[in-house]
């Protein structure tokens, strides 16, 4: 297993991004920004991107695992991975979800607190209803870990 920085040609994983983030203009307000990271694994097997907020804040914009990879650890593995890379120059790591059970359940086990909502998100920023395990989303569910250093 190799994990990298993408520093070019971001848009080649634009399927498997899509598949966390399912509109593309909104991957484009924060891929250019964010720093990209890929696991392949024989293959392509996750991605992440994640941007830099300012004060000590760095956020996961996007983490997609291939559909056929999921439930292996690779999300876990490129969530550490993020971890052991930032703790250092960053005192907290976020992410925003929508507020579906088991995804919310994934990022608790890997030690996320919840943080604070953003009402209406997903229906005010989203051209279309956003559906994740059956629910259609309306709230961003922001969650946290402090980085320890």
């Amino acid at each position: 297993m190799k994990i990298s920085e993408i520093t070019e040609g971001k848009l080649q994983f634009l399927p498997l991004l899509l598949m966390a983030d399912e509109q593309e203009d909104m991957i484009a307000r924060y891929l250019d920004r964010g720093r990209m990271y890929a696991i392949h694994d024989n293959g392509l097997k996750c991605v992440c991107v994640a941007t830099d907020d300012g004060q000590g804040m760095l956020e996961i914009k996007n983490i997609a695992v291939a559909p056929d990879c999921r439930r292996l650890g690779y999300g876990r593995t490129m969530l550490g991975f993020i971890e052991d890379t930032y703790r250092e120059s960053h005192r907290i790591l976020q992410v925003g979800t929508g507020d579906t059970p088991s995804t919310i359940r994934f990022y608790e086990s890997c030690g996320f607190v919840r943080s604070h909502v953003v009402k209406g998100f997903f229906t005010d920023n989203y051209d279309h209803p956003i559906y994740e395990d059956g629910i259609l989303l309306a709230d961003m569910i922001y969650l946290r870990k402090r980085l320890l250093g």
